[in-house]
Formats: C-alpha cells, sequence, structure tokens
C-alpha cells in the first residue's frame, strides 16, 4: 500500500486528525489534512474546529474559528532543506529532510517577522511552546523525510519539527537525549499567537 492509501485509510479509520470533508476538499490536493495551522494566520483554508468531528484535537485541548491545512502533498511542494542530527533514540546521525518551519508558516500567510509563540502540538499529546525568534534561530524544519523515507504515523511522523541540535551552541554540548525537548515527533497541529 502506498503512503497516500495509507493515509486515507488511516484518516477513515480514525488514526489520523479527522476535518470534515469541506476542510478535506480544500488542501492542496484534496487529501487528508497533516498538519493544521491556526490562530495568528492571514489565511485560511478550513473553517472552526469541528467538536463533533475533530476528536484528537478536541481531546488535546485545541480550538480555533479557522485554520490552514496542509497534506502531504502541499508539504512536499514546500521548499525543503536537509539537516543531519544525532538522534537521541539510536544515538546516529541521521538525514531530516523538510521545509522550514517559517515556509510552512509563510504558506499560512503567517507574518514570520513578528513576536509570535509557537505551540507544537503531536498526536500523543506533546506540547512544546517556542517563541518564532528561537525557531528561526535553529532553523527548525518540519521534517517529512527520514534518511530519505518519508516520516511514519507510528513512527516519528507524519511530521516532525526538529533542528540540527549538533550545530547549535545552546544544545551542541548538552547530552543528546537533553537536546530535542522542543522537537515534537508525530506533529500535527501549530498554534500561532503574539508573544
Amino acid at each position: 500500500m502506498n503512503k497516500r492509501n495509507f493515509l486515507v485509510v488511516a484518516a477513515a479509520a480514525g488514526v489520523l486528525p479527522v476535518t470534515s470533508a469541506p476542510a478535506l476538499a480544500k488542501t492542496s490536493a484534496g487529501g487528508p489534512a497533516l498538519l493544521t495551522v491556526a490562530g495568528a494566520i492571514k489565511k485560511g483554508n478550513r473553517g472552526p474546529l469541528d467538536a463533533a468531528l475533530d476528536q484528537m484535537m478536541v481531546k488535546h485541548g485545541v480550538k480555533f474559528s479557522e485554520a490552514f491545512t496542509l497534506d502531504a502533498t502541499a508539504l512536499q511542494r514546500l521548499p525543503s532543506i536537509t539537516i543531519k542530527p544525532t538522534l537521541e533514540y539510536d544515538n546516529k546521525v541521521h538525514t531530516l529532510t523538510g521545509p522550514l518551519l517559517t515556509t510552512v508558516l509563510n504558506a499560512a500567510g503567517v507574518k514570520t517577522e513578528a513576536a509570535l509563540r509557537l505551540g507544537l502540538r503531536a498526536v500523543d499529546g506533546y506540547n512544546v511552546n517556542i517563541n518564532l525568534a528561537d525557531a528561526k534561530t535553529y532553523r527548525m524544519i518540519v521534517a517529512t523525510h527520514l534518511d530519505g523515507k518519508p516520516l511514519a504515523l507510528g513512527g516519528l511522523g507524519p511530521q516532525w519539527a526538529v533542528y540540527e541540535a549538533d550545530a547549535l551552541p545552546a544544545f551542541k554540548d548538552k547530552p543528546v537525549k537533553e537536546r530535542f525537548a522542543l522537537c515534537p515527533w508525530g506533529l500535527y497541529f501549530i498554534d500561532v499567537s503574539p508573544v
């Protein structure tokens, strides 16, 4: 089964964040929304949180009146970069590829020169708050691929907000297991708000 079919089946089974049919139709290629950006955005392609159908978001306390969603195709169309951090899970260097977090935010119409706070939420409920200025300094990406393969749901995907900790003064001298507290894997929601 290819990734697109897996994601469609997973969404239908209730494994992925569910959005209403009109919201799905408005993503770039009509695939299931894999990443939702809400809050201080300038353009949206889906309406408010649906308390009946957006069950995972509701359980995680997510709220929004409008959001911008990206499916796998939309994320793949964004310019991407590659980083090579040593990962805490196996203490090995891996290649991660995906768009800069700021590129994703720009796609949602976020003014990335403003002082903003980003709430990064993962499918397991892990939630991290980071200032946009720090995310820029760390050149944080929304990784979609690990070692050339798409990140899998049930692994570290389908997206991972991550930076190249080995090269950053704020993290490189810390033990590997302490470098990634700001990096939620399984990223599915970004809340943008003024600082």
